[in-house]
């Protein structure tokens, strides 16, 4: 969500994905380093330059317009990275949020045709569809993301029947009914129920309102673990976990890929990164220049 993310994102973005005291870090183990990660020197070249011109606006700039979802004129769209991702995301913005410190506008401007931001009350009714959409949030409800998939496939099939069961006892069934069967092929074509994931674009403090609005309640809730922010406006006294909005959907799709699909992580993903990673290492050389670090 947010320290932005409740489920994780930036400040404006951070909020807890996990509880988990075992945790992994972007930076850990020098894993910034070892992204597959689009050239950079578009970015470092407009830097050079300053602010720039939105095409579309007008408004002055760094880098990327975060009221239209475009490069300003010194990028080239042409030179940012764009990445295939295997489901659609929904994010959900609180109106309070200050667009230009949300990483959400990250996985629009790279993930253009996957990615729709909506700015909260002005959210999608996600009932009729809650068979096939998951929401990324901590809570006691929540599960993990092989258990979200249980969840989705029971409700898939009481469907025609009534409303789904409450997730805890609809992931009981679930589990029963999945022991029960052969692991072969028409296992994996229940992956295909899931079309779409949700995430919400607040502050941890910002959260309820949205999180306890009508149109979302019936969604299976997914909770991240063992994951820690790099994200640097971290909100003061909250956990590691708290997670940037870009920094829990690029995790998500990373653990979609290798447990979910059950492939082999050959950095698919790693470009959602693109713009967080450049202006982490900006913001991190600048504190050390300045003695704070």
């Amino acid at each position: 969500m947010s320290s932005e993310n409740p489920s994780s994102t930036l400040q404006g973005d951070n909020i807890p994905m996990s509880t988990s005291s075992q945790t992994t870090s972007l930076a850990e183990n020098d894993m910034l380093q070892k992204l597959h990660l689009a050239s950079q020197e578009v970015l470092v070249a407009a830097q050079k330059k300053g602010r720039s011109k939105c095409p579309k606006c007008n408004s002055s700039r760094m880098f990327y317009c975060y009221t239209c979802y475009v490069p300003v004129e010194s990028v080239p769209i042409g030179d940012i990275p764009c990445v295939k991702l295997p489901l659609k995301i929904d994010i959900i913005k609180h109106p309070n949020e200050t667009d230009g410190k949300s990483t959400a506008i990250h996985a629009k401007l790279l993930a253009y045709d996957a990615v729709t931001i909506h700015t909260f009350p002005c959210i999608p009714d996600y009932y009729d569809q809650k068979d096939e959409i998951i929401l990324v949030f901590p809570g006691k409800n929540s599960v993990s993301i092989k258990e979200s998939l249980l969840l989705l496939n029971n409700c898939e099939d009481k469907k025609k029947e009534s409303s789904c069961e409450p997730p805890s006892k609809c992931l009981k069934l679930s589990q029963e009914n999945y022991k029960s069967e052969k692991q072969d092929k028409n296992d994996k074509v229940k992956l295909n129920c899931l079309k779409k994931v949700v995430f919400i674009d607040s502050t941890w403090n910002q959260t309820n309102k949205i999180i306890a609005d009508e149109r979302l309640q019936g969604l299976v809730t997914v909770e991240l673990t063992e994951r820690k922010t790099c994200f640097w406006r971290h909100q003061k006294g909250s956990p590691e976990t708290y997670l940037s909005t870009i920094e829990a959907i690029y995790f998500f799709m990373v653990d979609y890929h290798t447990h979910i699909l059950e492939e082999d992580y050959q950095g698919e993903y790693d470009n959602l990164l693109f713009f967080f990673t450049f202006m982490y290492r900006l913001i991190k050389d600048a504190k050390h220049s300045a003695g704070k670090i």
